[in-house]
């Protein structure tokens, strides 16, 4: 093996090992209930209220796109891949950028060796309230973009197709299964898990001054939309 291919290979297994710790760290943190439980409520409101608007204007578009999908392949599609993902992405972006620059700025000014020198768990503390806040609240968002994204189908086939409602609403049943909801809730909340999790990895690794935390906020977004793509193929695999 090449010198290149060898530090190629070194640098992944190492970052692989990396995310496996910090993972092992964050689940053992959640023993810790009284430290990121106050902080809980908090999270889930930056991290998924505040996240609806942009996925529902990601949904209106989405549903709009596949003018020649009516009913069943709206449904479809949505439900189960289009808004999952797609607003997983965008998400991403918000919270995947929002946490790492965040626990960025906090590492390069020392508060996390604040907290603990407090004898706070940095963990418990800053990461778990984070990913159980983005993997709650995740399937919420999307079961939004879910909703507005078939409404937008419907509204784009009727006044673009003619398509009648009745017909739109037949194809949309004849082939709907529970599954198709369901599978899209347990993959965006394995995303909104992942992306958080990126997020707080990349930030409480971020390097001293502006450029450090930039480029840690950068990162935590493509690997967060990385993961995304990564489980989305694992849960077709394992649930379809």
């Amino acid at each position: 093996m090449s010198p290149p291919v060898a530090s190629r290979v070194a640098a992944r297994d190492g970052f692989v090992a990396h995310v496996g710790r910090r993972s092992l760290e964050t689940f053992r943190a959640l023993a810790d209930v009284r430290t990121w439980s106050p902080l809980l409520v908090g999270q889930m409101r930056r991290l998924g209220v505040d996240s609806v608007p942009i996925a529902l204007f990601i949904a209106v578009f989405t549903g709009a796109v596949p003018l020649y999908f009516v009913g069943a392949l709206v449904g479809k599609t949505v439900m189960m891949e289009l808004g999952p993902v797609l607003t997983g992405m965008a998400l991403a972006g918000r919270v995947g950028a929002s946490i790492a620059a965040e626990l960025g700025t906090m590492k390069v000014t020392e508060q996390v060796d604040a907290l603990e020198t407090l004898a706070f768990d940095r963990n418990a503390y800053l990461v778990v309230p984070r990913v159980l806040a983005a993997t709650l609240m995740f399937p919420v968002v999307t079961a939004f973009a879910m909703a507005v994204g078939v409404t937008s189908g419907w509204i784009t086939a009727v006044n673009l197709l003619d398509l009648s409602t009745p017909e739109f609403f037949k194809g949309l049943r004849q082939f709907y299964q529970f599954k198709d909801i369901w599978f899209g809730l347990v993959k965006s909340a394995s995303f909104g898990g992942a992306v958080a999790l990126m997020g707080c990895l990349r930030g409480l690794d971020a390097k001293s001054g502006a450029q450090g935390v930039g480029q840690s906020t950068t990162r935590a977004v493509v690997l967060g939309c990385e993961a995304i793509l990564v489980l989305d193929a694992f849960w077709a695999l394992v649930l379809l």
